[in-house]
Formats: structure tokens, C-alpha cells, sequence
């Protein structure tokens, strides 16, 4: 930790020479450089054509091509705790509408146990429709569907008989055992809505904001803490969590990154701590492949953070 700030970085889960040996090697370099917390994102297919908009681009592409490996995130983060003790292991994000809550629910609490507690949900309601439309899942009203999904873990992770009964999921009585080692459970909500804002302030622990300017992220959280207040919770329990490029070459957006030269890094890093960035996510952007990453990443962590 440096100037409050927790570090975390995105898995090469995904991409080129996607492998067990690449996947430890990294995972397990990450937990000797003394970093916080390893990450995944979220994709089971690739449609052949896409016109949902991605929200983190300008023009509203997306980068990724339909041949390219990705890993299953709750899949790799098992395994990533069977080979690791410390790190802890975070979904950036888990989209809510492509799966069956309790079936999630069973998953993150056998992921929490295994792990010895050290989960975070980065939770999310997505942004492709093409994607949820061939795993059968609805897309429609699926921020209220995601809303009943949070509001339903709570209940299986914390009742001793946990029954449910909303509009969109119901569960008589049943016994889910065991629950996860954390309480409360730790759920980052992402989103640039204001319905993320409110799903935040009520069923999150945390607000995961990723690729946005930080005067509007630090907006953003304002509202987050504004709603949490009207819900009698106190605000400064939440946790600010933003994803960033690690980005030593300067060659993507200077406000979606933390980039240039030692001095330019620092300089960076207290500007996000001065705002009150709790966690910040590095998504590496380097030359020659996971080693060029690691590389990265130890330099950063030695030098900069």
C-alpha cells in the first residue's frame, strides 16, 4: 500500500498463450511482489457480429476479436487460490444477468471458503446483449433483475434458512451451506448510471469505477455517498475502487491511465490518492507478452507505488 492506495492487477486469463504455466507463473509473481489483489473479467462467447456499444469507448467498439482466448473468471479465480495464499480475488466485473443467482451464490461462497476469505465481487449488469441473448438469459429490466440477484446473495449468505421472494426470483426455505468466510460480503458495484450509483449505496460495499477521468469518477462517488446517506449507511465504509492501464510507453488515453516515466507515474498516483482512491485495478499495457507485464508491474511496484 502507498499513499492509502491498494494495488491490484488484471490476470492474463485472457489473450495470447492463455495456459496453467502462464497463469501461475503470474498469479504467483504478483503475491511475491506484495500486491493486493489479482482480477478477471467477464466473457463466455463472442457473437460473430455485436452492435451493443461497449460504454468505455469513445466510438462505442470493442477491441477483443470473436478467436480470442478467454477463460471463465470464477473458474480461473479458483484455481488462481489454490496456487496463491495472500492475494485477494476480484471480478471485474461479474455480469449478473448471464447467470442463475443461486448457482452464482453457491460458487462465490465455495470460491470465499476455498480461498480462506478472500473474495471481492465486482459486480456489474453489462452492457451486451447479444452475448446474454445466446446463453438464455433476459436482457430486458435487467438492473431490477440484478438488484433482486444482489438482495438474494445477502440473504443465502447470511440466514440460517434463507427463503426469497421477488419479482423476478423466488426460493422456498432451502439449507446453503456453507457461507462465505466474510461478512459482510465484499460486492464492488460497477457502472456509470444512476442506478449503479443507488445499487452501490445499497447493496455494495464498494463502487468499482474503470477507464474514466478522475474528476468524474470522484462525481460519481459524491452520488454513491449521497444515496448511501439517505439509507442510513455511512458512506465512509465504502471502498472507491478504479481500473487503470499501467501504461510505461504512453501509448493509450492519459486519463484511463497511469503512464510515462517514474517522476510522471508519481506524480499520477498522488493526484488519485489526493482524490481518495481507495484501490486502483492496473490493467498492464507492455511489450513482450507476460513476462513484458511482469516486467511492468515489479517496476511500478519498486519505484513508483
Amino acid at each position: 500500500m502507498s499513499n492509502g492506495i491498494d494495488w491490484g492487477v488484471h490476470l492474463p486469463h485472457l489473450g495470447r498463450n492463455v495456459s496453467r504455466e502462464s497463469l501461475t507463473h503470474f498469479a504467483q509473481t504478483l503475491e511475491q511482489t506484495g500486491l493486493h489483489s489479482a482480477w478477471v473479467s467477464d466473457h463466455v462467447c463472442w457473437p460473430s457480429e455485436i452492435e451493443s456499444k461497449y460504454p468505455y469507448t469513445d466510438d462505442g467498439s470493442f477491441a477483443p476479436s470473436p478467436d480470442m482466448a478467454w477463460l471463465d473468471p470464477l473458474g480461473t479465480l479458483l484455481f488462481v487460490a489454490g496456487i496463491t495464499e495472500k492475494l485477494r480475488l476480484g471480478t471485474t466485473v461479474l455480469i449478473l444477468p448471464y447467470r442463475q443467482p443461486v448457482v452464482t451464490a453457491k460458487q462465490l461462497a465455495t470460491l470465499d471458503v476455498l480461498s480462506g476469505g478472500r473474495v471481492i465481487l465486482g459486480a456489474g449488469i453489462g452492457w451486451m446483449r447479444e452475448e446474454a441473448e445466446i446463453l438464455g438469459m433476459p436482457w430486458d429490466n435487467r438492473g431490477q433483475r440484478s438488484d433482486e440477484q444482489l438482495a438474494l446473495f445477502h440473504t443465502l449468505f447470511n440466514d440460517a434458512e434463507p427463503e426469497f421472494s421477488g419479482k423476478y426470483y423466488q426460493i422456498p426455505k432451502v439449507g446453503f451451506e456453507p457461507k462465505p468466510i466474510q461478512s459482510p460480503f465484499p460486492i464492488w458495484i460497477g457502472g456509470a448510471s444512476e442506478a449503479a450509483f443507488r445499487r452501490a449505496a445499497e447493496y455494495g460495499t464498494g463502487f468499482h469505477a474503470a477507464f474514466q477521468p478522475l474528476d468524474l469518477v470522484v462525481e460519481e462517488f459524491t452520488k454513491v455517498r449521497a444515496y448511501a446517506e439517505t439509507r442510513q449507511r455511512d458512506p465512509s465504509e465504502l471502498t472507491l475502487s478504479l481500473r487503470l492501464y499501467l501504461d510505461p510507453a504512453g501509448v493509450m488515453e492519459p486519463s484511463k491511465s497511469i503512464a510515462g516515466g517514474q517522476q510522471a507515474m508519481q506524480d499520477r498516483v498522488g493526484e488519485l490518492a489526493d482524490a481518495g482512491i481507495h484501490h486502483i485495478l492496473l490493467d498492464p499495457v507492455a511489450r513482450g507478452g507476460i513476462e513484458g507485464r511482469l516486467d511492468a508491474i515489479c517496476d511500478f511496484m519498486q519505484n513508483v507505488a
